[in-house]
């Protein structure tokens, strides 16, 4: 466990990531993380964008249900 501090940083509040944590999500300076919601009242930090998955998720049911015609399409 790692205890983070709040910091003032302009008009917002910011914690410092150790770098330890940068390297395990894969992210540097000026990468964007997401913050969610998770069960039970947490929150989870993510380099993953949530629209995109469920984006994705549509994207693959849409062309899981037509391939046949997207297959036609392509030819």
């Amino acid at each position: 466990m790692v205890r983070l501090v709040i910091r003032k940083v302009g008009n917002s509040l910011g914690v410092v990531l150790p770098q330890e944590a940068a390297q395990t999500l894969h992210v540097g300076e000026g990468d964007e993380l997401f913050l969610t919601e998770a069960p039970g009242g947490a929150f989870r930090i993510t380099p993953y964008d949530p629209a995109f998955e469920e984006a994705m998720t549509v994207a693959e049911e849409f062309m899981g249900r037509y391939k046949n015609a997207l297959r036609e399409l392509a030819k």
